[in-house]
């Protein structure tokens, strides 16, 4: 009977082309909307993630219990050997280490006089190896708004109004005054390689960003980090797998009772971001929902009226005996398999759309002026596993009730009404 029905929604457009064409396209935009809400919310966790916590960040257990004063004091030792390790037995992670410092920058004057100082927040990033993926990461060299990127060890980048304030320019020479791990005194000479944009208010009033072995000279860190940020090859932040790594390492390596040991944290238990996490896949499945449940009135009342205008097949049917409960099954296997029909075309083309905007973006850089480095300049979706089949809820199961709600007024059919609907 399946083939025979198959058959006859084929060679009949009219009773197929129309119901499928209906179904794809609430299908498809109802998959195009959740990939695209869920890159939307995931792009902001994603930059928070690039700038500051990584999906999943080692620090010591001193050091992430006063992160917020960034304890250099309390960095990790010996990097350079647990970041092997690391890359041996979580291989699915690319691990970068990062040093955050403060001091105070001092500009001098021709005659090496001080001629400006200022208080500054600094990062000390991998900035001159080819394969560290930092600038890529942080979009640094796209967010230039002077001079150029640091090719050289001793050069650094400072934000523009924090130049501006210090009056340097690309070229100046500028001296970070500080203290060591070890807690002396520190002061080191910079060449000033270029200006940024972070397009954050906080960030732009004093922010230095230098390679993080010239950071390791000045303050005295050798072979040491502050931080250790990991991020999946994904790109995007899977709180699952993030909990499975940071339980398989904090279960070997931390240590509780040394507070030095290493400790992993995943991005959802760093800065306030679980309740922002919770939220971000609340606000998506909520959104989400209500876009699906909008869809499936649309596909519930196109199966309906596809029902109703089938009314005089169905007497012809029943007048030439055929049983009432017999056409109603038919009619339901028929809606089955229009809705797996324009749920499978619906979802690719869901798919492609959403594949589309993932890979090259909606450049919205004309309404994010000055805000290039803290905010993505393009709004990108992200296709999950659940695109793939979350179109033939609305898809099948509407156009099915549609058709079943319709299909009840075949057993209140009375002979001498059918008889009239004949005639005309």
């Amino acid at each position: 009977m399946i083939k025979f029905l198959l058959l006859g929604l084929l060679r009949d457009k009219s009773r197929s082309r129309l119901p499928v064409l209906v179904v794809a396209t609430g299908v498809m935009l109802s998959v195009l909307m959740h990939a695209y809400v869920t890159g939307v919310m995931g792009d902001t966790i994603e930059m928070n993630a690039k700038f500051s916590t990584g999906h999943v960040k080692i620090m010591t257990n001193a050091y992430a219990d006063n992160v917020d004063q960034v304890p250099n004091d309390l960095a990790l030792m010996e990097v350079t050997s647990l970041i092997d390790t690391l890359e041996s037995n979580f291989p699915q992670v690319e691990w970068v280490p990062r040093i955050k410092f403060g001091g105070l920058i001092d500009a001098p004057d021709e005659n090496g006089e001080t001629k400006a100082q200022g208080p500054a927040m600094g990062m000390g990033l991998d900035l001159l190896s080819t394969d560290s993926g930092e600038n890529e990461r942080l979009k640094i060299s796209e967010s230039m708004v002077r001079g150029a990127m640091p090719s050289t060890a001793g050069e650094v980048l400072l934000s523009e109004e924090f130049s501006q304030k210090l009056k340097v320019n690309p070229g100046d020479d500028v001296t970070l005054i500080g203290s060591t791990m070890n807690g002396s005194m520190a002061m080191y000479n910079f060449k000033v390689a270029g200006t940024v944009q972070f397009g954050s208010a906080m960030l732009d009033r004093g922010t230095i960003i230098a390679d993080i072995e010239d950071v390791r000279l000045a303050l005295d860190m050798t072979d040491a980090s502050g931080e250790i940020t990991g991020f999946f090859e994904s790109s995007y932040y899977d709180n699952e797998k993030a909990t499975l790594v940071v339980n398989s390492f904090n279960k070997e390596y931390n240590d509780a009772s040394d507070e030095y040991s290493p400790l992993m944290l995943s991005l959802r238990d760093q800065d306030n971001m679980s309740m922002f996490v919770d939220m971000s896949q609340g606000m998506t499945w909520m959104v989400t929902f209500i876009f699906m449940f909008a869809m499936s009135l649309v596909l519930w009342n196109a199966g309906l009226l596809g029902g109703l205008r089938r009314y005089g097949e169905i007497g012809v049917r029943l007048a030439i005996g055929e049983e009432k409960k017999h056409v109603y099954i038919t009619m339901i296997a028929e809606s089955v398999m229009i809705g797996i029909m324009g749920s499978i075309l619906g979802t690719a083309l869901g798919l492609f759309f959403a594949y589309l905007i993932q890979t090259y973006g909606i450049d919205i850089s004309g309404m994010m002026q000055g805000a290039s480095l803290m905010m993505p300049s393009k709004i990108r979706a992200h296709i999950t596993p659940v695109d793939f089949y979350i179109g033939f809820i609305p898809g099948v199961i509407s156009t099915v009730i549609g058709t079943a709600l319709s299909g009840i007024g075949i057993f209140k059919r009375k002979t001498a009404q059918l008889f009239k609907e004949l005639e005309a």
